[in-house]
Protein backbone atom coordinates (compact mmCIF):
# COMPACT_ATOMS: atom_id res chain seq x y z
CA UNK A 1 0.00 0.00 0.00
CA UNK A 2 1.41 3.40 -0.81
CA UNK A 3 2.30 5.68 2.28
CA UNK A 4 -0.11 8.53 2.84
CA UNK A 5 0.50 11.90 2.38
CA UNK A 6 -0.20 14.49 5.33
CA UNK A 7 -1.18 17.82 4.34
CA UNK A 8 0.89 20.84 5.25
CA UNK A 9 -1.15 23.77 5.62
CA UNK A 10 -4.95 23.84 7.39
CA UNK A 11 -6.81 23.63 4.02
CA UNK A 12 -3.93 21.59 2.62
CA UNK A 13 -6.09 18.50 1.86
CA UNK A 14 -6.42 18.41 -1.81
CA UNK A 15 -2.89 19.46 -2.39
CA UNK A 16 -2.42 16.32 -0.26
CA UNK A 17 -4.85 14.27 -2.17
CA UNK A 18 -3.45 15.49 -5.15
CA UNK A 19 -0.06 14.34 -4.68
CA UNK A 20 -1.09 11.35 -3.39
CA UNK A 21 -2.91 10.18 -6.63
CA UNK A 22 -0.18 11.94 -8.86
CA UNK A 23 2.79 10.25 -6.89
CA UNK A 24 4.38 12.91 -6.19
CA UNK A 25 5.10 14.74 -3.02
CA UNK A 26 3.16 17.01 -1.02
CA UNK A 27 5.79 19.56 -2.08
CA UNK A 28 5.88 18.57 -5.40
CA UNK A 29 2.37 19.55 -5.95
CA UNK A 30 2.73 22.30 -4.42
CA UNK A 31 4.67 23.71 -7.08
CA UNK A 32 2.98 21.85 -9.82
CA UNK A 33 -0.39 23.73 -8.72
CA UNK A 34 1.04 27.07 -7.85
CA UNK A 35 1.82 29.68 -4.83
CA UNK A 36 -1.89 30.89 -5.24
CA UNK A 37 -3.23 27.51 -4.57
CA UNK A 38 -0.32 26.22 -2.08
CA UNK A 39 -2.14 29.49 0.28
CA UNK A 40 -5.60 29.62 -0.80
CA UNK A 41 -7.64 27.93 1.67
CA UNK A 42 -10.16 26.01 -0.85
CA UNK A 43 -9.32 24.13 -4.08
CA UNK A 44 -12.22 24.20 -5.97
CA UNK A 45 -13.65 20.88 -7.59
CA UNK A 46 -13.66 22.55 -11.17
CA UNK A 47 -9.80 23.73 -10.96
CA UNK A 48 -8.57 20.94 -9.00
CA UNK A 49 -10.16 18.52 -11.98
CA UNK A 50 -8.45 20.92 -14.47
CA UNK A 51 -5.38 20.51 -12.42
CA UNK A 52 -5.02 16.47 -12.21
CA UNK A 53 -5.72 16.81 -16.25
CA UNK A 54 -3.06 19.52 -16.61
CA UNK A 55 -0.94 16.97 -15.17
CA UNK A 56 -1.55 14.15 -17.66
CA UNK A 57 -4.40 12.10 -15.62
CA UNK A 58 -7.78 12.15 -17.15
CA UNK A 59 -10.38 13.07 -14.56
CA UNK A 60 -14.11 13.62 -14.59
CA UNK A 61 -15.85 15.32 -11.70
CA UNK A 62 -19.71 15.04 -10.30
CA UNK A 63 -21.92 15.71 -8.11
CA UNK A 64 -23.11 13.19 -5.20
CA UNK A 65 -26.70 14.85 -4.15
CA UNK A 66 -26.97 13.93 -0.05
CA UNK A 67 -27.32 10.63 0.88
CA UNK A 68 -26.41 9.31 -2.37
CA UNK A 69 -23.58 6.49 -2.52
CA UNK A 70 -21.12 6.15 -4.81
CA UNK A 71 -19.01 2.90 -6.02
CA UNK A 72 -15.27 4.55 -5.88
CA UNK A 73 -12.86 2.95 -8.14
CA UNK A 74 -8.88 3.25 -7.39
CA UNK A 75 -7.62 6.77 -7.32
CA UNK A 76 -11.21 8.29 -6.80
CA UNK A 77 -11.24 11.74 -4.87
CA UNK A 78 -14.04 12.90 -2.75
CA UNK A 79 -15.01 16.37 -0.78
CA UNK A 80 -16.75 16.06 2.35
CA UNK A 81 -19.59 18.26 3.00
CA UNK A 82 -19.31 20.90 5.18
CA UNK A 83 -20.16 19.97 8.36
CA UNK A 84 -19.06 21.11 12.16
CA UNK A 85 -16.18 18.17 11.94
CA UNK A 86 -15.39 19.86 8.62
CA UNK A 87 -16.35 22.97 8.47
CA UNK A 88 -14.95 23.84 4.93
CA UNK A 89 -15.38 20.33 3.55
CA UNK A 90 -12.63 17.84 3.55
CA UNK A 91 -10.89 16.12 0.57
CA UNK A 92 -9.67 12.36 0.95
CA UNK A 93 -8.85 9.71 -1.65
CA UNK A 94 -9.27 5.89 -1.88
CA UNK A 95 -6.90 3.38 -2.58
CA UNK A 96 -7.23 -0.37 -2.63
CA UNK A 97 -10.54 -0.15 -0.70
CA UNK A 98 -9.46 2.52 1.92
CA UNK A 99 -9.62 6.26 1.95
CA UNK A 100 -6.63 8.12 2.24
CA UNK A 101 -7.45 10.90 4.99
CA UNK A 102 -4.65 13.94 4.86
CA UNK A 103 -5.70 14.83 8.40
CA UNK A 104 -6.70 11.92 9.99
CA UNK A 105 -6.22 13.10 13.81
CA UNK A 106 -8.01 16.39 12.56
CA UNK A 107 -11.10 15.69 15.81
CA UNK A 108 -7.78 15.58 17.86
CA UNK A 109 -5.21 18.63 16.92
CA UNK A 110 -8.03 21.33 15.65
CA UNK A 111 -5.23 23.59 15.90
CA UNK A 112 -2.94 22.23 13.42
CA UNK A 113 0.18 20.97 15.64
CA UNK A 114 0.98 17.85 14.78
CA UNK A 115 -0.97 17.29 11.44
CA UNK A 116 -1.01 13.23 10.49
CA UNK A 117 -2.18 11.04 7.82
CA UNK A 118 -3.45 7.48 7.21
CA UNK A 119 -6.28 4.99 5.65
CA UNK A 120 -9.66 5.20 7.00
CA UNK A 121 -12.01 2.38 6.24
CA UNK A 122 -15.30 4.25 6.02
CA UNK A 123 -16.20 8.05 4.92
CA UNK A 124 -15.82 10.06 8.11
CA UNK A 125 -18.74 12.29 6.68
CA UNK A 126 -21.01 12.56 3.31
CA UNK A 127 -19.33 13.25 -0.25
CA UNK A 128 -20.61 16.11 -1.85
CA UNK A 129 -18.45 15.79 -5.03
CA UNK A 130 -16.40 13.02 -6.57
CA UNK A 131 -13.19 13.27 -8.96
CA UNK A 132 -12.94 9.87 -10.88
CA UNK A 133 -10.13 8.39 -13.13
CA UNK A 134 -11.71 7.88 -16.15
CA UNK A 135 -10.02 4.93 -18.06
CA UNK A 136 -9.01 5.39 -21.27
CA UNK A 137 -8.03 1.88 -22.64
Amino acid sequence: MKKSITQEMPNGCGIACFAFVAGVSYKEAEVFLGEEQAKSNRFILKHFRDELNRFGLTYDSKHVRPNQTIDPVEGTIVLLRRSKQFPVGHYLAYHKGKWMDPRINLENDRMFNAPESGFRDVLPGQVMYALTPIDER
